[in-house]
């Protein structure tokens, strides 16, 4: 198993990099693909990936990013490629937020990731990254329907609630916040 890599970036292709590691080049799955320069000195914490018919390295900049991407590798249906394309939108902190506050809006709006699996990522990691209990990922799915019987457009509801990280609140705070937003953005246009 190789834990980490410290080396050089030699080369950025699509979402890899190839980091120089004493002559050694490794290619390697990483998150955010702007956040690295070629030649720049950088350690990187890693996953090996083997299956029956590939094998690679996945990189994680923090020991936190590293966490999260191994927590949603749990998840049943969601394997490491669809895990580094999900974090490469959003942070590991922003992902924690969202399970934490049931917010299946926001992690449906990750790439890779439907309703479906948003709810199981919740019901699966809810107390194992937040420690806190688990709770009702139908929350946020609640508070949709709320909005959208009171004529609001899906696609406002969708921008709305993904933005709305709110831990260990009801149905009525988050329909309150959201419905403030939903207002705001009105006035602007």
């Amino acid at each position: 198993m190789i834990y980490m890599l410290k080396g050089k970036v030699a080369l950025i292709d699509k979402d890899t990099v190839i980091i120089d590691v004493h002559d050694v080049g490794y290619q390697v799955l990483v998150s955010h693909i702007d956040d690295y320069t070629v030649g720049e000195e950088i350690v990187l914490y890693t996953y090996n990936v083997v299956r029956e018919d590939e094998q690679y390295l996945v990189g994680f900049t923090s020991l936190d990013e590293k966490a999260v991407f191994l927590s949603l590798i749990k998840v049943k249906g969601l394997g490491p490629k669809t895990a580094i394309t999900a974090l490469s939108a959003t942070s590991p902190s922003q992902v924690i937020n969202a399970i934490a506050s049931n917010n299946v809006a926001f992690l449906k709006k990750l790439p890779g990731i439907g309703g479906k699996a948003a709810a199981q990522i919740i019901l699966d990691l809810k107390g194992e990254l937040t420690g806190g209990d688990k709770g009702d990922p139908g929350i946020y799915e609640d508070v949709y329907e709320a909005l959208k019987a009171m004529g609001f457009k899906g696609a406002a509801i969708d921008r709305v609630l993904a933005n709305i990280n709110l831990p260990n609140a009801n149905e009525e705070e988050i329909l309150r916040e959201a419905l403030s937003k939903l207002n705001d953005m009105k006035k602007k246009k």
